[in-house]
């Protein structure tokens, strides 16, 4: 018999959404993202500094993978089938991930990427419609998300609610962002440090207003 999958809903959001840290979705009745190895990173080790974002880009797998018996698989479609297109992004273990849901703000906007399958990339945008609260994953022992080292006086891990947006009007692959990013780097342009090339592993990365823009133009443009 075939492990069960597991949909996921946000607790806040009465009805009320990832891996490289590795990420999924959680709970009874709710879909998750895969958990991936933790850093070995201290947790005051981040280089989000005092640098404010306000576009992201968010990792997550959109095929079917078990770990646990739990599919962690959660692309943007199981985004959109939410009671209100909404979830919370939880099971992100690394600090620097962490740290920058933990700068994210209520109607920032993100890219929902495709990570971890056939042709990786960008699918659709995304809302923040909740700011980061405690991930209450981490203290649940049949999570595969558990963290027996976070304490409930002393979380260690937060996720933020999410809420579809829009698809986008064709999928931006990895290849084509990455030729982008090879020609800004020889010659300028906005993608020449896109964290998704620099800090490649990370699940969740910013997006300076001037990335998220151009990557937004090429909706429009023929493939590269």
């Amino acid at each position: 018999m075939p492990p069960k999958k597991r949909a996921r809903v946000s607790k806040t959001s009465a009805k009320s959404g990832k891996i490289d840290d590795i990420e999924r979705t959680s709970a009874a009745g709710r879909k998750r993202k895969a958990a991936a190895p933790v850093e070995k990173t201290g947790e005051g080790s981040q280089s989000a500094g005092s640098a404010i974002f306000t576009c992201w880009l968010m990792k997550s797998e959109p095929e079917s993978r078990f770990e646990n018996g739990i599919d962690v698989k959660f692309g943007i479609e199981d985004l959109k089938a939410l009671p209100d297109q909404t979830g919370c992004w939880d099971g992100v273990r690394n600090y620097q991930a962490r740290n920058f849901m933990r700068q994210m703000k209520e109607g920032q906007q993100a890219f929902f990427y495709h990570s971890n399958c056939k042709e990786p990339g960008i699918a659709g945008i995304m809302r923040i419609v909740k700011e980061a609260y405690v991930d209450h994953t981490q203290f649940d022992k049949k999570d595969v998300h558990y963290d027996a080292s976070s304490k409930p006086d002393n979380p260690k891990w937060s996720m933020v609610d999410v809420q579809f947006q829009r698809m986008m009007k064709r999928f931006l692959p990895l290849s084509e962002l990455k030729k982008y990013h090879l020609q800004h780097g020889a010659n300028g342009g906005p993608l020449k440090d896109m964290a998704l090339f620099t800090r490649a592993r990370l699940s969740v990365q910013p997006l300076t207003a001037e990335e998220f823009d151009f990557i937004l133009s090429l909706e429009d443009k023929e493939p590269l």
